[in-house]
């Protein structure tokens, strides 16, 4: 680039711009260290228990490992990691799908089924406690959709992994909540 060019100056962000990142940004980083500290007493990290909880709401408990990386928000390399973690826990199994061996299924086992069902209440009351009850229900609609147009922006600047229709009605499946 040159000097002249626009594209080297960067576009530093306003007083206004600043004070709508600078709480965000520590927001994002607490909430995940505090819902990590939570789960890390269940034994699981945060993206392990997305995994678990991708997995009970798929058909058969069972994913295909690309699909159940862009489902938790992570890469195949990471998925694979937390994958082998949950696998010597007994917690998922994997194996290649039967209609073409190239794909390799996830599978959620009974005992991770069991894991999930017994870590959900208290995940799910530190994410009340933490970011539900403290917002108004107009708050709370805000955020969801500030989230969406946030998620959509990575998605489409190829920053993170799409993820599929995340939006579930109430009542949608009888897996624990996230």
């Amino acid at each position: 680039m040159t000097e002249n060019s626009d594209a080297a100056d960067p576009r530093w962000l306003s007083d206004t711009e600043l004070m709508a990142w600078i709480p965000f940004s520590g927001m994002l980083i607490g909430l995940l260290s505090a819902l990590d500290t939570q789960l890390r007493n269940a034994k699981l990290s945060l993206f392990g228990y997305l995994v678990l909880a991708g997995l009970s709401e798929a058909p058969e408990r069972t994913l295909a490992m690309t699909d159940l990386a862009v489902h938790a928000g992570g890469s195949l390399s990471r998925l694979s990691h937390a994958v082998s973690a949950l696998e010597r826990q007994g917690w998922v199994t994997r194996h290649p799908a039967p209609a073409n061996r190239r794909i390799t299924l996830a599978t959620l086992t009974e005992a991770g089924y069991a894991k999930l069902v017994a870590t959900a209440p208290a995940h799910v009351e530190t994410v009340r406690r933490l970011v539900v009850d403290p917002l108004t229900k107009q708050q709370l609609s805000q955020l969801g959709r500030a989230s969406e147009t946030i998620l959509t922006q990575l998605n489409t600047t190829s920053e993170r992994l799409a993820p599929q229709n995340r939006t579930r009605t109430k009542g949608s499946s009888t897996a624990p909540a996230r």
